[in-house]
Formats: structure tokens, sequence, C-alpha cells
């Protein structure tokens, strides 16, 4: 018998596709007619559009049409059950909410005749004065409504009583800057109308967010929405909520009654794609001599924008992730003239960030080892709720991590460790993030007479490898060879399934194969001891195994037949739809160890090791999962050294809207990352003991780096990034 398809690393199914150009992307849809837009951004941060001369434009050559608030058709503006955050549509007022909006869509015959078009429109403002910096405008902080995430003011115990049993407490400022996501692929709509019908190619982490934007916008029911999005090139956040830009490719292509293509330039992703606000933090941390924590103190301020409130860098690791009686957890936002921010990869990495360097700060305080901090206030209990998780092997990760790392070498002493004329240090973190809890998801399985089956899910292959571990999912389950699942996403006919978001798919997503293909599974078997000239005829159902595309007595395994035996006999395929249900909270975890090297001259920082240890639950594909932790690592090294928009204070525009001057990672910044499993099934997860893991890995990787430079240095850089200039002026503080 063959061994399991789960756990195997496979390699992903649609690789070689990606590889050779063959995978067809949103703006690489086929559609005869195609015409294409352009977008006309505002150049002001907050006012009015006082006029427009557009006759130059509209006689452009191959010019189809010249959309502006004067001419667009009125359109509803999205609820938040589509996933539509922005709460305005732009072009359908002149009201000028952040630099970057769209103004105006140019249509025409050819991208290149649409962006002279665009050049030629001329705009008018009247222009009011931003205000775009946070730090000035902390005094009018307040504290929205709850929002997805849970409260944005949480209380458990006494904190003021806690803190005064406290034998040390810490205190600590830190901000992290506004950052961007940076997709390869920028989000791309090709939009064609069919009388009342519309299909939409969409570059989108969620096609049913997509689906319903679309019907509220235009008033359609759902049968008259269709969005596909076969692959899609990155998808960190960005491309779950909807944007603007889907509806306005939508509204213009009804218009000029002609197929649409709109792709957002690079800077155009700058402000219509949302963004991780900028946070500025404060935390306290009270213990006894011992390291039990009796309090902690967490107030996070970030920016939104004049229409929405919505906070996106949630302090769930503060409320949920050790064992303290006494917890406050206090999210405030900033209202000022900038775009709307969004879900960024690791939403809880910014908070996360402000905990896992206080404790290193108060581990210091204690004279504590700081691993040893964290295993003596390790729960295995949700403490937001109460609520044990269905596993919970941190104890194992920061064991085996230290194991690996080579922990135990370290000499505590800050400033302590050289390699010839750098400076050494090393630094760990606990890394953690929420899985599941979100809706769930439906899908369809599919046992054709050939005995393969297909399984189609309305869901999204975002590069994490769904397509692959979703087949991998339904083998197991069927009792079929991977090779033998076919997994089919992206298309609204499918059934409904959740965003490729919160790291939710393979809770969702996974729950929904595994209740479609045991039905489609216990169909089969029913066939098969049905019939009357087969092998298994009179077997009770209970007695029958499947494995490697066989049916099987369990007691006597050469008394078989074949999938594809069976369903011919059976003369029709096995179909079978599992609807949606909700699935549990998870939670999944790690350990997180980093060495850097500086240079106490140029004050560079350079990662030298990464060894990271987690725990998924059951581990699904070994070889997909490394990869998301291998990822994890690589964002969080630019997350904490480089990565930072830059606002003009006075104008509210992006300065460095291209990746020329916005700093991502290279090959030379990365180095080898060691990456291990606690591969153990989370009893409570529905999908054969996974959970969700993509987010978790980068949770633990900015504090590791930024207790690794304090290790090294002697100093604590507060504000992300960590750069050269900053690490210069901390060492020379210290001569």
């Amino acid at each position: 018998m063959s061994p399991s398809p789960i756990g195997r690393p496979l390699t992903r199914v649609d690789g070689v596709a990606k590889v050779t150009g063959a995978a067809r992307y949103a703006a690489d849809a086929d559609v005869a007619g195609v015409t294409h837009a352009v977008l006309v951004t505002s150049t002001i941060a907050r006012g009015r559009v006082s006029a427009l001369e557009t006759a130059a434009a509209r006689s452009a050559p191959g010019v189809l049409g010249v959309f502006t608030h004067l001419t667009m058709p009125r359109l509803t503006v999205p609820g938040p059950t589509a996933a539509y955050f922005k709460r305005f549509l732009p072009v359908q007022d002149d009201v000028v909410r952040h630099a970057g909006q769209p103004v105006a869509v140019v249509v025409a015959e050819t991208l290149e005749q649409a962006r002279y078009a665009a050049t030629l429109l001329r705009v008018s403002y009247e222009a009011e004065v931003p205000r775009v910096v946070l730090a000035d405008s902390m005094a009018d902080a307040y504290v929205p409504p709850p929002g997805n995430d849970g409260p944005n003011d949480y209380l458990r115990g006494d904190v003021a009583a806690g803190f005064a049993a406290a034998d040390v407490v810490v205190e600590t400022t830190c901000t992290t800057p506004l950052q961007h996501h940076n997709a390869l692929e920028p989000s791309a709509t090709v939009a064609e109308w069919t009388g009342d019908r519309l299909t939409v190619h969409e570059s989108t982490q969620g096609i049913g967010n997509s689906q319903n934007a679309l019907m509220q916008a235009f008033g359609l029911p759902r049968e008259n929405v269709r969005v596909v999005t076969p692959f899609v090139g990155g998808g960190f956040g960005a491309k779950g909520p909807v944007w603007p830009h889907t509806v306005l490719a939508a509204a213009v292509a009804r218009q000029v009654g002609r197929p649409v293509k709109l792709v957002l330039t690079r800077a155009d992703t700058y402000t219509s794609n949302g963004h991780r606000a900028e946070t500025h933090q404060v935390l306290r941390v009270g213990a006894t001599r011992d390291g039990g924590l009796t309090a902690i103190e967490h107030v996070v301020t970030q920016q939104v924008s004049r229409t929405e409130e919505a906070l996106f860098n949630s302090s769930e690791p503060t409320r949920m992730l050790y064992a303290c009686p006494n917890v406050r957890s206090t999210q405030r936002a900033v209202r000022l003239d900038l775009p709307t921010g969004s879900f960024v990869r690791s939403p809880e990495a910014a908070t996360s960030h402000a905990l896992e360097s206080a404790l290193d700060e108060l581990s210091h305080a204690l004279g504590v080892d700081p691993v040893e901090l964290r295993l003596r206030n390790w729960s295995d209990t949700n403490q937001e709720t109460g609520v044990r998780h269905g596993s919970n092997h941190l104890r194992e990760c920061y064991e085996e991590g230290a194991r690996r790392f080579g922990w135990s070498n370290r000499d505590p002493r800050p400033g302590s460790m050289r390699d010839g004329g750098e400076l050494v240090g090393l630094g760990m973190a606990t890394a953690a993030h929420t899985a599941g809890g979100r809706p769930g998801s439906g899908a369809t399985v599919t046992i054709g007479l050939d005995g393969t089956a297909t399984i189609r899910s309305g869901t999204q292959e975002i590069g994490t490898g769904t397509s692959t571990v979703m087949a991998q999912v339904g083998a197991e389950v069927l009792g079929l060879p991977a090779h033998h699942v076919v997994f089919a996403l992206g298309d609204t006919d499918y059934p409904p399934a959740f965003a490729s978001a919160a790291s939710a798919t393979v809770p969702s997503v996974g729950s929904g194969v595994v209740r479609a293909a045991t039905a489609a599974r216990e169909q089969v078997v029913a066939a098969a001891v049905a019939d009357v000239g087969g092998p298994l005829h009179g077997v009770p159902p209970d007695r029958v195994g499947t494995a490697d595309g066989y049916l099987f007595v369990a007691d006597q395994p050469r008394r078989r037949v074949s999938y594809r035996d069976v369903v011919r006999r059976r003369g029709t395929p096995v179909e079978v739809t599992s609807n949606p249900v909700p699935v549990p909270l998870g939670y999944s975890v790690g350990a997180v160890f980093v060495e850097v090297r500086v240079d106490p001259v140029t004050g560079r920082v350079r990662v030298r090791r990464v060894v990271g240890v987690f725990d998924p639950g059951r581990v699904l594909n070994r070889q997909t999962v490394r990869s998301q932790a291998i990822g994890g690592a690589v964002w969080g090294i630019g997350f904490t050294l480089t990565e930072h928009t830059l606002v003009d204070p006075h104008l509210g525009r992006v300065v460095t809207p291209n990746l020329s001057g916005y700093l991502v990672p290279v090959n030379a910044d990365v180095p080898d990352i060691d990456v291990g499993f606690v591969d153990r099934p989370d009893p409570a997860s529905p999908a054969l003991g996974a959970r969700g893991f993509g987010e978790t890995p980068m949770t633990g990787v900015t504090a590791a780096i930024g207790n690794a430079v304090h290790h090294a240095i002697g100093h604590r850089i507060r504000d992300l990034p960590i750069t050269q200039d900053k690490v210069i002026a901390a060492l020379s503080a210290q001569n």
C-alpha cells in the first residue's frame, strides 16, 4: 500500500505552468474586442475638483470615453459584507479624500492611446491643507467600536493591582511605519458585459467578495455576476478586500459597450490597494521576580482614513497568548488624509513586535533567559476567551528551536559577542497567529467513470499551494492516489468559499473538501457493497477501506475492487457538494531564533541565521509549508530592516511608489533559513487536523531581529525600520 498523500512534499501542480508562462492571470484573459482603461488620479490629498478640461483627451486618437464625476453613471457604494472597506466610490463626486484618488477614467482602443489621452486631461482643484502625520495628531486619537478582530478596548482582571504586585515593571514605546504589499502582479480587472450579465476576470484573494461588491454596485442578482481568477500573482492582503478600480472598470465597460481591461500601475497600487497602517505603541509589562507575568497594558494607535475606522493591526497576541491574569489592550484610531488601510500579511506582526520586544526587555531586567521567561508564561488556553486550544505545542517549539540554533552558547550580556570587527547578536521571539474562526467553504467532489476525482471550490490560488494541498486532502479522504485528483478553483460558479485571508484557507476550504469527499466516498462504498456481481457485495460499509484507488475489505485487503470499476458499473459519476460550515478558531504558534552581525562603523545590520520551529497542527505538504515559513522570514527581514513607505508630510503624497524607492530584501539580504515543524494533528481542526499557518512565521521574526540587534549593540532601537543611521546614532550615544 502506498504512503498517505498527506505530509508528502509533493511538487506544486501549477509550478510548471507558472515557470513556463502558461499560467493565465487576470490581465491575460483572452477577451475579444477588449479595450483599455487608465486612471487619472488626484495630485492633492484633501479638497475638491474645481474644474475639468476633457476636450483634448476625448478627441485624442482611439479614445472611447473619458469619465469624470460629471459623466460617470451613479453607482451604489458596496457595503462591508462585500469587504469593501473604502466606504465611498471615487469618480462619483468632486470631493478628494486622499492623494492618488481616481478622479477620472480614460478608455481607449489601446493601452498606449489611453495613457496618452490621460496626460491631456486637465484637472483643477480647491486644495485644503491635509493632515497626514500620525505623530502630529495623537491628541485626536479615539477608540472605535469593535471590529472584525474583536474589541478595541479590552480588559481582564485588575491591571492596576497587577502592576502593584509586580517586582519589576518595564515600559516601552515603539513605532512601526506605513508599509505596502507590492505583489509581483499589480491588481487587474477585465470586465465584460453580455446584456445584464457581467463577467469579470480579477486578480483577487476573494472572488466571492468581488462578486458581492459588483452585485451591490450595479443592483444585479448573484447569477448575473461571475468572477474568474485562475491564478493570482501574489496576494498578501491587498487583494482580499474589494477596491474601487474593480467597480470602475465594470462601470466604464458598460458605458462604452466593450470589454475593458484596467491594470493598476505600480504607483496606483500604493494608493488604491490599502496598506499596513503606521503604529505608535506603548506597552507596560509587570512580573514577579521569578518571571511570572502579573499585568500587561498595551495601547496601540494607528492611522485610519477620513471615511472608515477599521483597525487592521490587531492586538490579539497581547490578549490571547501568554498566561497573564490582568491585561488591558486599547486600540486607538487617528483620522488622517491618507488612503484606506487594509490587512497586510500577518496583521498581528506590528503588535507582536511590540509585545515580544517588551518581553525581551523584561527578561534582561529580571535576569531570566528570554526562552525561559516565555516557558514560564506558556498557556494551552486562549487567554482572551478562556477556551482551551485544540492543541498547542509551543513548548516543544522553544526547546527544539533553541537546540537547533545553539541558544545555550549565547552570552546574555549585550555587546559581549564579536566576530572580528563585527558585533554579534542573538535574539528570539514567539510566533503566533490566529487560524480559522471564519466562515467556512463549500466544495463539489465529482468521481468520474474513469475513477479519478475533480474537486471544485470557489477559492483562490494566491501562491500558497492551495491547488496542490487540497488535492492531497481529497486524495487522503477518498483513498485515491494524489495524481488521480484535480482541484479546480477561481470561479464563482463553484461552491462559495471564504477569501484566501486570515490564514483560514486550510481550515475553511480543507473542511469543505473533507466533508464533500467523505460523502462521495460513502456513496462509492454503498454502490460497491450493493453490487450483486462485485467482490464487496454484502460487506458492511464500515468494514470497507479505501487506498491507492481501490476499495477493499479491511481485514481481507486482497478482496478489492477499483474506484473505476465501481463507478463504471454504477453507470453515472458520483457527485457530492458540501455547503459552507463555520470553522473553529485555531492558533498556530512557533519560536524564531535569529543571529545578526552589525558593522559598528557603517551601522549595517546583516541577518546571518534564522531558525524557526513551528506548530501548524498536521503538516499537509512539507514542501509548501516550508515555503510559507521561509517566506515569512524573508518578509520579516524586510519589515524590520528596510520597508517603509515615505509620505510627503505637507502634500500627503507617497514619494516612494515603486520598488526602486520602497526597499524589500533581495537574495543578498537573506541567509539560509532553517525551519522545522511539530507535526501533530490538532483534534479541533476539521481539516484532517491541520491549521492555517501562512501568516504565523513572520510574527516572530521582526522582534527576534530587533532583540538580536539589541544584544549586539547594547541599545534597543524602538522605531522600525532599523536603518544604518539609527544604529550609528545608538552606538555614538554610548561613546
